[in-house]
C-alpha cells in the first residue's frame, strides 16, 4: 500500500487511484506553510520545486507565496488532476513536470543550473534556480541519499530542502478504529502493514542524517498537530488513494468492501485522527 505524496514510476497509481487521492488525502495545515516561508524566505521572486507534488496538495497552495512553481511527478494521472486544481484555484504560476528523482539533475539543467560532478558530495549550494525542494510524504519511494546531494547546488543562497510527513497512515495510527481497520486490511489483502512510509521517528532520524552528511546546515524538525474527523467515506477513500491500481477493488466490489469496513470499525459515527504533522529542513550554507 502507498502513502505517499506521489507514485513512482510503474508502480500504478494512476487512474481512479489517483482520483481518490485528488479527493480523500488530507491537504498541509497554513502553519507548515507559514514554517516554510520563514524557514527558506521564500518571496515573489522564488521558483520552489515540489518533487512528488501528487495531485498539488502542496503545489497549489505553495503558489501564492513565490513567484513559481514546478510539480514534479512520475504518473501522469496525478499530474492531470495537480494542473485541474491548479486551474479551479485560479493558480497561473504553476508547471508541471513528468518525472521522478532520477531526473533532478536534468530538471536542474533546464532551470539554468551547470550539471554537478555527479554522485558523492556537490559543489555546495548556490547560486542555484530553488529557493525550495519540497517533498510532501514521497520520499520513502527516493534514493534519498543520492538525491540530497543533488539537489544541494540547485538550491540559491539561503534556501534548502524540506521534507514532509503529513500524519501516520490511517492503518497506523494510536486508535481502537486504527488498529482494527489495520486488522481488516492485513486480513484482505494477505500482508503485513508495518512500513511507516517516512513517518516514523527511525525515518526522521535517517534522513536528517542523510542531510547533514550531503552538505546541509540548519538540520532540524517542527511539528504541527491537530485533530480531524473522518466519515466512514473520507477513510473508505483513503484507503482506495493508497492501493496501487492492481489491487483497488473493482466498482461492483466497492459496497461490499466499505460495508466490511463498517463490521470490522468500532460502532461509532465518525474517526477522529491525531495528525502529526512533521517537517525536516536542510538549508543550504550562504555562498
Amino acid at each position: 500500500m502507498n502513502t505517499g505524496g506521489s507514485s513512482g514510476a510503474g508502480l500504478g497509481f494512476g487512474g481512479e487511484v489517483a482520483s481518490y487521492y485528488a479527493e480523500f488525502r488530507r491537504g498541509y495545515p497554513a502553519a507548515v506553510l507559514d514554517a516554510l516561508q520563514s524557514e527558506f524566505g521564500l518571496g515573489a521572486t522564488d521558483t520552489v520545486l515540489d518533487l512528488g507534488c501528487g495531485t498539488g496538495q502542496l503545489a497549489v497552495p505553495l503558489s501564492a507565496r513565490v513567484g513559481s512553481v514546478v510539480g514534479m511527478d512520475p504518473e501522469p494521472d496525478m499530474l492531470r488532476l495537480a494542473a485541474e486544481a491548479a486551474r479551479a484555484h485560479g493558480v497561473r504560476n504553476a508547471v508541471w513536470v513528468l518525472g521522478g528523482d532520477g531526473d533532478v539533475p536534468a530538471l536542474g539543467t533546464l532551470l539554468g543550473q551547470p550539471p554537478g560532478p555527479g554522485p558523492g558530495p556537490g559543489p555546495g549550494p548556490g547560486p542555484g534556480p530553488l529557493a525550495m525542494t519540497v517533498i510532501g510524504q514521497a520520499l520513502h519511494w527516493m534514493d534519498h541519499e543520492r538525491l540530497f546531494q543533488e539537489l544541494l547546488p540547485l538550491c540559491r543562497a539561503g534556501g534548502g530542502v524540506a521534507v514532509i510527513a503529513n500524519g501516520a497512515p490511517l492503518w497506523q495510527q494510536d486508535s481502537a478504529w486504527s488498529r482494527a481497520l489495520c486488522g481488516f486490511l492485513e486480513d484482505y489483502f494477505g500482508t503485513e502493514l508495518r512500513a511507516s512510509c517516512g513517518t516514523g521517528a527511525e525515518d526522521r532520524t535517517l534522513y536528517a542524517g542523510a542531510l547533514r552528511a550531503a552538505g546541509y546546515q540548519r538540520v532540524r524538525e517542527s511539528v504541527v498537530e491537530y485533530r480531524d474527523e473522518l466519515s466512514l467515506e473520507q477513510l473508505v477513500g483513503g484507503v482506495y488513494s493508497a492501493l496501487p491500481a492492481a489491487d483497488l477493488p473493482g466498482p461492483q466490489e466497492r459496497p461490499e468492501f466499505a460495508a466490511r469496513v463498517r463490521r470490522a470499525l468500532p460502532p461509532q459515527g465518525s474517526f477522529t485522527e491525531q495528525i502529526r504533522v512533521s517537517t525536516l529542513v536542510g538549508g543550504a550554507t550562504r555562498s
